[in-house]
């Protein structure tokens, strides 16, 4: 490095050799895994999704951007073995066969704009949005495997080899113009499924609210307005609400059209705005209810429950948008603190009543829960986080953690060792003997090996390590979303 004038500040690079986590040569693959160190517990049993992107260059186009690359959703598969003795661990990795990866294969070149790249010649759907490369999120629902991106209809995959079935309208229930997210909300007692999508409109935006039954089949889609069309990429499920963080992240639909704008550059970050807590009747009846809660900005929310006649919302809660920070490969390089926080309202009287938070400097994201305390009080929660938050220069996710909300504080905590990151949404599998506990299965980078593994772990005691290692045969990038369905048999 050249030296640098005096005074100017050097930024440290806390992530050496990230780069190589986004310049894969990602291949698709079917194979058992036959690496394997410590031990896997008898109740986790099923198959492991996660989706994310896995390719970042498409002919001489590079994409600068972590949302921008082609999705990948992959599989691990816990089978018992013959007789119910032993267990297979099969891994299956394939691309979404979306729209655009369909039409950029065979034209061998890129062809639409991304959410952080643009070049000459690319093209927008209808002219107003972004072909989605299905990249966010996977989950099993009626008999499917759901793949999703942002706002547009998932693609199903046969949940055992993963080979896209195609486009999922719902029984034609929903075509290719319905918002829909990347993050639907399971009912755990009636096996119901919840979306939400945003309608972008300079005059007249909307937040619809979707409800399918456990096969499958839409029962009902009302539609909100919004009061600005403002970027939402989550939402929660309460006992008798759908709950959504509605920051003022605001999209110019018309600098989106423009020629060589992206849909970052189209958001806007306008905190004098204020931010709102968006609760929707489950049952449809009245109004849905506005809350203002400052000028905070929400990716993800944790979970929700109600407790002594109050709504508790959780979520973690940034200082404004963490979009800008996900530029490849310098991410997080000025990251902003992340917090848990709870804010506990009273529905009856319409307004918060009190906003908690866990003291914690880690910026932290990609939050999990014990999925059998979906809409009750979970107590745990699990996250990917920053080592190095509040330092400046790039960084990327190197710590699992377990925060505690009954004592307000930190759990436990595992650290990746130097040069390697960890990826995917934690997922929690719950141990059946007992309340609380099981195993929490993450991905872990390697980037001075390029090796990939994918760790378990005991779900109270991260600090003691990976209670086992499953070496892949080749490195894979980091993913997005991912979850666990329990009972997947063999093929």
């Amino acid at each position: 490095m050249p030296p640098q004038p005096p005074g100017v500040e050097v930024a440290t690079d806390h992530a050496p050799l990230l780069e190589r986590f986004f310049d894969l040569e990602v291949r698709e693959e079917r194979y058992v895994i036959d690496d394997i160190e410590g031990h896997i517990p008898d109740f986790v049993r099923g198959s492991y999704y996660v989706n994310g992107p896995a390719r970042f260059r498409r002919g001489e186009q590079r994409y600068g951007h972590w949302l921008d690359g082609d999705g990948m959703v992959a599989a691990l598969h816990f089978d018992a073995g013959v007789g119910g003795r032993g267990l297979v661990m099969e891994w299956v990795q394939r691309f979404v066969r979306s729209h655009k990866w369909m039409a950029e294969e065979e034209a061998g070149e890129a062809l639409f704009r991304t959410f952080g790249t643009s070049f000459a010649g690319d093209r927008l759907v209808r002219g107003i949005a972004l072909a989605s490369p299905i990249n966010v999120s996977a989950y099993h629902f009626a008999d499917q495997l759901l793949a999703f991106g942002e706002q547009g209809l998932p693609f199903a995959l046969d949940p055992r080899s993963l080979e896209t079935v195609g486009e999922h309208t719902f029984g034609r229930r929903l075509n290719a113009i319905s918002p829909f997210s990347a993050h639907p909300n399971f009912d755990p007692l009636s096996g119901e499924m919840h979306n939400f999508g945003v309608s972008f409109s300079a005059r007249s935006p909307l937040i619809h609210f979707y409800r399918f039954n456990a096969q499958g089949e839409l029962l009902e889609r009302r539609r909100r307005p919004l009061e600005r069309p403002v970027s939402i990429h989550d939402f929660a499920l309460a006992p008798r609400h759908l709950v959504v963080y509605a920051s003022p992240h605001v999209l110019d639909m018309e600098a989106l059209s423009a020629a060589d704008a992206t849909l970052m550059q189209a958001l806007t970050w306008r905190p004098e705005l204020g931010s709102q807590l968006l609760l929707e009747p489950r049952n449809g009846e009245g109004e849905m209810l506005r809350l203002e809660i400052g000028n905070g900005y929400c990716l993800h929310l944790i979970g929700c429950f109600e407790a002594q006649g109050r709504l508790m919302v959780d979520l973690v809660e940034l200082t404004q948008p963490v979009y800008d920070q996900y530029e490849v490969p310098q991410l997080f390089a000025d990251v902003r603190p992340a917090q848990p926080v709870r804010y506990v309202i009273d529905t009856e009287a319409e307004r918060v009543v009190e906003r908690r938070i866990i003291a914690d400097s880690r910026m932290c994201d990609f939050p999990a829960i014990d999925p059998r305390f979906v809409g009750r009080d979970y107590g745990d929660f699990w996250v990917l986080a920053l080592s190095a938050s509040g330092q400046s220069g790039r960084k990327f996710f190197d710590q699992l953690v377990r925060f505690d909300w009954h004592h307000e504080s930190v759990g436990s905590a595992w650290t990746a060792p130097k040069f390697c990151y960890l990826g995917g949404e934690p997922v929690m599998v719950p141990d059946p003997a007992k309340r609380r506990g099981g195993v929490v299965i993450c991905q872990h980078f390697d980037a001075q090996e390029q090796r990939s593994s994918i760790l378990l772990f005991d779900a109270l005691d991260l600090a003691k390590g990976p209670l086992a290692r499953l070496r892949l045969r080749h490195p894979i990038p980091p993913g997005f979303h991912a979850s666990f369905h329990p009972g997947t048999g063999p093929s």
